[in-house]
């Protein structure tokens, strides 16, 4: 099975993110692929350089292919996407100072990023 995580919800990133998935998938364990996470609002801190779930995370999502997208408008908010509000949703909105292979979007790049590989199902935490 083939999920997508949706991280919105405060602190999901640090502790569902941090504590439970990302050791899982570190060890192999989780028990099912992971096709993408998106990240909204804070959460996206965590995909900052140097951060440590970042990093980890960013490691295991280039070896498994595994999108990582934050939220375009929350990442300009932050000061960590090149682009205006305006151009949210656009695709044009670019990461910046995040790990590597993050990008920034919102749904309409969300749903074009996984349609050649899509989730069974989406988990909102």
């Amino acid at each position: 099975m083939k999920i997508a995580y949706v991280f919105k919800t405060s602190m999901s990133s640090t502790f569902q993110l941090g504590t439970m998935i990302l050791p899982q998938l570190q060890r192999n364990s989780h028990g099912v692929d992971v096709a993408g996470m998106f990240f909204f609002d804070d959460n996206i801190f965590c995909l900052k350089k140097g951060d440590p779930i970042g990093e980890k995370l960013s490691k295991i999502a280039i070896e498994k292919n595994m999108l990582l997208m934050v939220c375009d408008a929350c990442a300009v908010r932050r000061n960590l996407a090149e682009g205006t509000l305006e151009q949210c949703g656009s695709g044009d909105v670019k990461a910046r100072g995040l790990v590597d292979g993050v990008v920034a979007g919102c749904f309409p790049q969300l749903y074009n990023a996984l349609g050649g590989n899509p989730p069974d199902q989406v988990i909102t935490l």
